[in-house]
């Protein structure tokens, strides 16, 4: 077994491969591949690339996953080829319904309110490069209230001109009720009990939400994933601003939660260029650029292809590779596997199965050490791809993988591929346990 791939020998990470493929294609005849995708505020995403010429076959894989990526890292509703009419023919074809591909073009219909498109187009006519950078947060002046929505629980703060007020953090179960009147009541009994605090004086409201959130709205969110499709767009889209109505006329920021702590660790050292990456239940991220500010980018790394193990397949997508089965305690769940750690009947959810794995870890460090020090190597490779989309200066670690001794480790493995092998200048960072928990909320407050 190579020690680049720990305990998993099936691990064929997208950067090697999209290396392995770039040296290939410049070795044999080849030509120039240039994806331009649009957003619906008109900022354009590029990328290019040598592909073969001549041999569409070659290109078809990798191409796709390069896509792929685009789509998630950035998201759009309209993606220009140019440089290639075989490989556009054959990615119309996978977007198109009841393509290979139909469940992302759908993904992106619902997010844009318009139908995916795959066109061709001359270099010439390529949509230009444009960047997007909007700064938020960081206001405090005046009552305001932070609402941080999770998949277990939701955290609410009362801040008054920088000073934390009031903050908690209850249970709540989003995931499995149906009837979004249980959504908005329990968002308006966090909103109400910081509005008391306040003397109901509210001045502004922030919002970070799982899910993806874009001019204020809730696009898609798994806290929502049982309410009905007729019952979504009518009570879930503006449920935060419909909510923060009745406090009064205040302004309302809605925010992916993932975005929100990037900027809380933009904020505690005021350095740009940070990828936030949560390794929890999925994989979910944020990203802070150079200026400081939000790029509108979806962030939706779960979905983001970092290994061509065609064995390891989300159940949503039916998609192979993809972070959501490697970046998460699912992942350190099927290593463990490996060890021989055996469950007990009582460790009967991914979460309990993860502190199984995790005390293990405490009591025999050296059986159990592999385990972390392979989902380090998933990381580092993950984010030595990643690096090819985004400008990386720091990368900081969230999430219940992360924590205790096992965090520690999955750095140092990162660390060692990011930086040693892959020579990228990337600072790793990780929060305190207070940061880890209602900072968000208290950051959403300032948005």
């Amino acid at each position: 077994m190579s020690a680049d791939r720990g305990l998993d020998p099936a691990l064929v990470p997208m950067i090697e491969k999209l290396e392995a493929f770039e040296a290939a294609a410049a070795a044999a005849p080849h030509k120039r591949l240039t994806l331009s995708l649009v957003r619906q505020d008109g900022c354009a995403n590029r990328f290019s690339m040598t592909v073969f010429d001549g041999q569409p076959e070659k290109n078809d894989e990798i191409v796709e996953r390069v896509v792929k990526t685009l789509l998630w890292t950035a998201g759009g509703h309209t993606l220009y080829v140019s440089g290639d009419r075989a490989l556009y023919r054959r990615l119309k074809a996978a977007y198109a319904p009841g393509g290979a591909r139909a469940y992302d073009a759908a993904f992106m219909r619902r997010i844009f309110d318009r139908p995916f498109e795959v066109r061709f187009c001359a270099p010439e006519s390529l949509p230009p490069e444009k960047r997007c950078s909007r700064r938020i947060g960081g206001h405090y002046a005046g009552s305001r209230i932070g609402f941080d929505a999770g998949g277990s629980d939701r955290k609410v703060s009362a801040v008054r001109d920088g000073e934390v007020l009031y903050s908690e953090e209850v249970q709540w179960l989003p995931k499995v009720h149906a009837d979004p009147l249980y959504h908005y009541n329990e968002i308006y009994a966090a909103f109400r009990r910081a509005a008391e605090v306040l003397d109901n004086r509210v001045d502004a409201v922030g919002v970070s939400s799982a899910g993806i959130c874009l001019d204020n709205q809730v696009k898609s969110a798994a806290l929502f994933r049982a309410v009905p499709k007729s019952l979504y767009d009518k009570h879930v889209r503006h449920i935060y601003t419909d909510v923060a109505k009745r406090f009064g006329d205040m302004p309302v920021t809605v925010e992916n939660d993932g975005d929100v702590a990037a900027l809380a660790g933009y904020f505690s050292g005021k350095k740009g260029r940070l990828l936030g990456l949560a390794m929890g239940t999925s994989e979910a991220a944020g990203y802070v650029d150079a200026e400081g500010g939000l790029n509108g980018w979806l962030n939706e790394l779960g979905y983001v292809p970092l290994c061509f193990n065609r064995d390891v397949r989300d159940e949503i997508s039916g998609d192979y590779g993809t972070g959501a089965k490697y970046l998460c305690q699912e992942g350190v769940i099927r290593l463990s596997a490996r060890v021989g750690h055996v469950f007990s009947p009582q460790e009967d959810t991914p979460a309990k199965k993860l502190k199984s794995v995790q005390n293990a870890l405490e009591r025999e460090r050296k059986r159990y050490a592999p385990v972390f020090e392979t989902m380090g190597l998933y990381l580092g490779y993950a984010v030595a791809y990643y690096a090819r989309f985004y400008d990386i200066g720091r990368l900081l670690l969230l999430g219940r993988v992360t924590s205790g001794a096992g965090g520690e480790i999955i750095l140092a493995a990162a660390r060692e591929i990011v930086c040693g092998r892959y020579g990228l200048p990337v600072e790793f960072v990780m929060p305190d346990e207070i940061g880890r928990r209602l900072s968000q909320s208290i950051v959403a407050a300032s948005l």
